[in-house]
């Protein structure tokens, strides 16, 4: 059994790596912010404590808790827009925090939750293994998460290691499926490149099980970074209107030329970003290249280092994620 601290425990992948370890027999103390999150978890039995990483307060956990084998650390300003110094602040800075902390409490592995949003560019890119050179980042988010990555992989006492999961969804999903849904809502979704596009997502079970084999594996994974994904590249129409069919919401789709709204969204995005307290734009290049192109990971590297490999299909995971939602 194993003592882990968890940052980002009252968000989706957090509050799902708290409950799955500590059903699993491990001790885990679980940092967030959410009040009725974390009451959740104490209630499950889950030591938690409201912090923000950045402040002096995050110090004082160290006479709290004493030592620990290792940290996960979840917590992250996870978004496709947003002004760069929040991002800054919650990935860079947080990360940092969360270092200190562990090295502070003495840890022997610091597992990083990063992204494939590293890899993204306006282009197909099938199977990227994770040597492949890094693109320009194409927002602050994939821009600050390459960032963090470098700061743990430096900390080599740690037995630093890096996941970049790519489109977590499941029960508690915030982001992934409601932003589909609530795009659907909005009116017509563009069908680009006559509806190439396709991605490989990771339910989040899988996810979970990737950070235990990599809490679990031995020193020849430190320093390494592993790509997580469900493993099946899934067409973006097909995700859409599988969701949204499970959901009881029509969805609408009308053929529109890519370059013109790729103008159109670059445009938008450098306008909206000089503006203060300015909304997300609803076009932005990130997100109208999800539904433009083709894009999936190699996961050969997890598979023989880890020992781990996906066990969930995105049909099985769209159903029990859509049946977790109707017992609610």
């Amino acid at each position: 059994m194993a003592r882990i601290v968890i940052t980002g425990a009252t968000g989706f992948l957090g509050g799902q790596a708290a409950q799955y370890l500590s059903a699993a027999g491990h001790e885990i103390l679980a940092l967030g912010r959410s009040p009725e999150k974390l009451a959740m978890l104490e209630s499950r039995g889950i030591p938690a404590w409201r912090v923000d990483l950045g402040s002096e307060e995050a110090g004082s956990l160290v006479d709290t808790m004493g030592r620990a084998d290792a940290l996960v650390h979840c917590a992250a300003l996870s978004a496709p827009w947003g002004a760069r110094q929040h991002f800054l602040r919650a990935n860079v800075t947080g990360t940092e925090a969360a270092l200190k902390l562990a090295r502070a409490l003495h840890v022997r592995r610091f597992v990083n939750i990063s992204s494939p949003a590293v890899y993204f560019a306006p282009r197909d890119q099938l199977a990227v293994s994770e040597d492949h050179p890094l693109p320009p980042p194409i927002n602050h988010y994939a821009e600050t998460k390459s960032i963090a990555e470098k700061r743990v992989l430096a900390c080599t006492e740690f037995g630093p290691v890096n996941l970049r999961p790519r489109g977590i969804y499941g029960r508690g999903d915030t982001a992934l499926l409601p932003r589909l849904l609530e795009a659907a809502r909005r009116g017509p979704l563009p069908l680009l490149r006559g509806g190439q596009a396709a991605i490989d997502l990771t339910h989040v079970s899988d996810v979970v099980r990737a950070i235990e084999a990599a809490l679990l594996a031995g020193p020849e994974v430190t320093g390494q970074t592993f790509n997580v994904s469900g493993g099946e590249i899934v067409s973006v129409r097909r995700i859409v209107e599988s969701a949204c069919a499970a959901a009881g919401e029509p969805v609408r789709w009308r053929t529109m030329p890519l370059r013109p709204l790729m103008v159109v969204a670059r445009l938008a995005d450098a306008v909206q970003s000089r503006r203060p307290n300015a909304r997300e734009p609803r076009l932005t290049p990130y997100a109208l290249g999800l539904f433009a192109y083709r894009q999936s990971l190699d996961i050969g590297k997890a598979r023989r280092m880890l020992d781990w490999r996906p066990a969930v299909t995105f049909e099985e995971g769209l159903s029990r994620t859509f049946a977790e939602l109707a017992e609610r």
